[in-house]
């Protein structure tokens, strides 16, 4: 889904030619805003080249580019990451030839901007050795994003996939563990052993976790609530169980 957010203008690549220059360069792309129904030929082999290079692309109503410029896109809007999103594949191995203990955080559908940039500070500064999202229905990381995570994101390793159950399953077989954390948990996080090789997967702010990934994980966790407020924000939540994840290796 497309999420409606300020952009500052480096955020930004529009119009035909410079959209194709950015992509012929290999710029950073988050993902492409295409006019809908636009019959344009030069459009046609943009999206040609943005299937050949695996570069998200959304077909919007007008008013929705008019939203993000005012300047003349003809039709056509680039979306530039300040990160270059790297491969979990390559990630993995590399922890392990360091001899350290995989920490992962997995963010299905996080969609506010504050929350994400948060998790990114708390993640950078703990340690973690990735984040790991889903190409679509994610907040958009931009300059907002840098900003609200006080720069943290340009240091920790993003990874974007169009399937997280495949990712579920390369880490599986990699020998990581996979726990749930939401308000239903079946133990509380400090009843776990963090000090395991893990990835911690967090759901979206208003429906949490994708019930279809509960069979990827090895434990459902939760913090403990004892006031009327049924759940944390996510951004609180994942810092209290990174920082017990650090506490428990700590002591080993």
């Amino acid at each position: 889904m497309y999420n409606s957010e300020t952009y500052n203008e480096k955020d930004l690549v529009f119009g035909i030619h410079p959209v194709k220059e950015a992509l012929l360069k290999g710029s950073s792309i988050d993902k492409v805003l295409i006019q809908k129904g636009t019959k344009s030929e030069a459009i046609h082999e943009i999206r040609q080249m943005l299937r050949h290079q695996n570069v998200i692309w959304q077909e919007v109503p007008i008013e929705k580019l008019n939203r993000v410029t005012r300047a003349n896109h003809q039709g056509i809007i680039a979306l530039i990451s300040p990160i270059i999103f790297q491969n979990i594949e390559d990630i993995i191995p590399s922890i392990f030839e360091k001899g350290e203990v995989p920490l992962l955080l997995v963010l299905d559908r996080l969609t506010d901007v504050r929350n994400f940039g948060a998790i990114c500070r708390t993640a950078e500064s703990v340690g973690a050795h990735a984040v790991i999202i889903p190409d679509r229905g994610s907040a958009r990381i931009g300059g907002d994003m840098v900003k609200t995570s006080a720069g943290a994101i340009l240091n920790v390793p993003v990874c974007r996939s169009k399937n997280l159950k495949e990712v579920f399953s390369y880490l599986a077989q990699s020998g990581i563990h996979i726990f749930a954390c939401s308000e239903k948990g079946e133990k509380y996080y400090f009843q776990e052993d963090l000090s395991i090789p893990l990835a911690l997967l967090m759901g979206s702010e208003e429906d949490g976790i994708s019930a279809e990934y509960f069979q990827y994980c090895d434990a459902h966790i939760k913090i403990p609530m004892k006031g009327k407020t049924a759940s944390l924000n996510v951004s609180v939540a994942t810092g209290v169980i990174l920082y017990e994840t650090i506490r428990q290796r700590m002591i080993i």
